[in-house]
């Protein structure tokens, strides 16, 4: 009897330090000590022991001193980690909470830069990654992210970098729209080729696309026997692009990017679905 006794106070023991120790574990710290904790850790790189302490201060703290601070240091604590989608959440919701605070800008430049870098992913910082192939959702996001600074906070200090990133993503976007058009003429779709390429010309006239874009035009047009659009097309690129390779030293035009001599045009237009027999 004494033995069972003896065991049942020392679990009942047990429990008690199991709670005390569970109790220390859970401390609240002060709103200050969690601050400073974390600009302490941002300033030495330690950024996910500063997302914990500025998770921890808008958890205990949502309405205190520091917290617009707090949500702003995680939106850019939380980018250093490459954590970029959660970047972009702290900013949407700092803006959500916040919508006329001094430091909106930051919050929507932040979140246009986390958008910008989230469509390469993390792969491309260590590996090759062809840009200009990939789908550019999160650029389109960027864009009008940056667009929207450039427009609510034009005398903000981040629209410098936000306008030359919108520059990058218009030639990311002609990039796609040329790499498509590369894929439609090895496979013979002059139509949807040329589409491509006079969307890059109309749409992205100042990126560096546009040259190959009217080469394209030029070969497709001849292809599916337009003559005089493939002059146009010509004469805009000599016009635009003098020393363009597409010219020879008499300045003749001498592309030669299809072969579609073979190929009826009933066949061009079908993508090849009816064939020339």
């Amino acid at each position: 009897m004494r033995s069972v006794v003896r065991s049942l106070l020392l679990a009942t023991m047990v429990i008690l330090v199991s709670a005390c120790a569970s109790n220390q574990q859970e401390e609240v710290l002060p709103e200050k000590t969690y601050y400073e904790n974390a600009r302490e850790a941002m300033n030495s790189g330690n950024f996910n022991e500063a997302e914990e302490n500025l998770n921890a201060l808008e958890t205990y703290y949502p309405f205190g001193r520091y917290a617009e601070q707090a949500q702003l240091d995680l939106i850019f604590a939380r980018y250093q980690n490459l954590d970029l989608e959660g970047s972009r959440a702290a900013a949407d919701r700092f803006l959500r909470l916040n919508p006329q605070s001094d430091h909106a800008d930051y919050a929507l430049y932040m979140r246009g830069l986390a958008s910008y870098n989230l469509d390469i992913g993390l792969a491309a910082r260590y590996f090759p990654v062809d840009v200009g192939a990939r789908d550019p959702g999160e650029q389109r996001q960027a864009f009008r992210d940056f667009s929207e600074l450039l427009n609510r906070y034009p005398e903000s200090e981040y629209v410098a970098d936000a306008r030359q990133r919108m520059v990058a993503i218009r030639n990311r976007m002609a990039e796609l729209e040329i790499f498509a058009a590369r894929y439609y003429v090895k496979r013979n779709a002059y139509v949807a080729a040329n589409n491509r390429a006079r969307y890059v010309v109309e749409n992205f006239p100042t990126t560096p696309s546009v040259e190959e874009a009217l080469v394209i035009m030029a070969e497709t047009f001849r292809a599916l026997e337009l003559p005089k659009d493939s002059q146009d097309a010509v004469a805009l690129l000599k016009k635009n692009f003098p020393d363009s390779n597409a010219f020879n030293q008499r300045g003749e035009f001498q592309a030669n990017l299809l072969n579609a001599e073979s190929r009826s045009l009933s066949n061009v237009v079908t993508f090849g679905l009816i064939g020339d027999d």
